[in-house]
């Protein structure tokens, strides 16, 4: 089993080398297996992240949050935690930590029972995460356990072993443009 800085290097050369298009075909049959599950159907509350550096798209899954008036909320790095704001344009986003759009300005919130979209960089079958490094998401779930997360991967995210920790949190779903790990 590799590393975690190996698992990046690798994910991240491969996110390089698909195109814009093919991610955008991707993502929407993501986010069209995503607006099926009852959990995203069922919630009031979303806490998705915004894509950046070739990552699943969210703007879809976000707009149709919005469209079923859902709240949802983006988040945004202060210090090592991640304090989720109230997004309702994109206008509200300017570049924040390591360049990721956040949010400039809005209302903090925190709503204890939100489905939660989040990134990663790989994952294996049993859901495990290897994240981009900062430990973010781990610590903010660990404070917020109710949430029901949904990480968002391409299928060649998706590995056969990846290293694990106690404190990594395992997502519910993972959910790539293939299949949806449960």
């Amino acid at each position: 089993m590799k590393d975690k800085q190996s698992i990046r290097k690798k994910i991240f050369a491969q996110r390089k080398e698909i195109s814009e298009e093919q991610i955008g075909a991707w993502s929407q049959r993501i986010a069209a297996q995503t607006l099926q599950l009852e959990e995203f159907q069922k919630a009031d509350c979303i806490y998705a992240y915004v894509d950046y550096n070739r990552e699943v798209f969210t703007r879809t899954l976000i707009e149709a949050a919005w469209k079923a008036e859902k709240r949802v909320a983006v988040p945004k790095v202060h210090g090592k935690d991640l304090v989720f704001y109230a997004f309702t344009s994109y206008d509200q986003l300017e570049p924040g930590y390591f360049q990721i759009p956040e949010p400039a300005y809005g209302e903090a919130v925190n709503w204890e029972e939100a489905l939660m979209l989040m990134p990663g960089v790989a994952f294996d079958a049993h859901r495990r995460r290897v994240g981009y490094g900062g430990g973010f998401y781990d610590r903010y779930l660990e404070k917020h356990p109710r949430h029901f997360t949904v990480a968002l991967a391409f299928e060649f995210q998706v590995l056969d072993a990846v290293p694990y920790e106690q404190t990594d949190i395992v997502p519910d779903r993972v959910i790539t443009q293939e299949k949806i790990y449960i």
